[in-house]
C-alpha cells in the first residue's frame, strides 16, 4: 500500500480510495483507486505470497493524453506492468481511464 500511495502522490493529481465524499469531489482530473481483490499464492494452508489486484481510475472531463502520460510514467518508473481501458460515463460527463495491475501485498514471507 505504501508503494501504491507513493506512485499516486508522484502524479500530483487529487486521489481518494474508492470515491470522494459527497460534495468533496475535486474538479477533473482526479483519481479513485481500489483494491478489489487478491490473487494470493498459498503454501502449507496459508497465504504465502499475497498479491493485490489494483485499479486506478483516472477521471477527466475531456480526453487528456498529457494527464494519462503522467500516470503512465509513474507506473513505468515503478516497473509496473498494467492493462489500460477507457470509457465515457455519460451520466457524469467524464472519461474514465482504467489502469489495472497486480502488486505485491504485505506480510509476504522473505527468505
Amino acid at each position: 500500500m505504501e508503494e501504491l500511495l507513493k506512485i499516486l502522490k508522484e502524479c500530483e493529481i487529487p486521489f481518494a480510495y474508492d470515491h470522494f465524499a459527497e460534495g468533496e469531489s475535486p474538479d477533473p482530473p482526479f483519481i479513485c483507486y481500489l483494491l478489489p481483490g487478491s490473487d494470493n499464492f498459498s503454501a502449507d494452508g496459508k497465504a504465502y505470497y499475497k498479491i493485490n489486484e489494483v485499479r486506478i481510475e483516472l477521471y477527466t472531463d475531456k480526453k487528456d493524453l498529457a494527464v494519462e502520460q503522467i500516470v503512465e510514467e509513474a507506473l513505468d518508473a515503478a516497473s509496473i506492468f498494467y492493462g489500460k481501458s477507457e470509457t465515457w460515463i455519460d451520466s457524469e460527463k467524464l472519461y474514465e481511464v482504467l489502469y489495472q495491475f497486480e502488486m505485491e501485498g504485505t506480510n509476504n514471507v522473505k527468505e
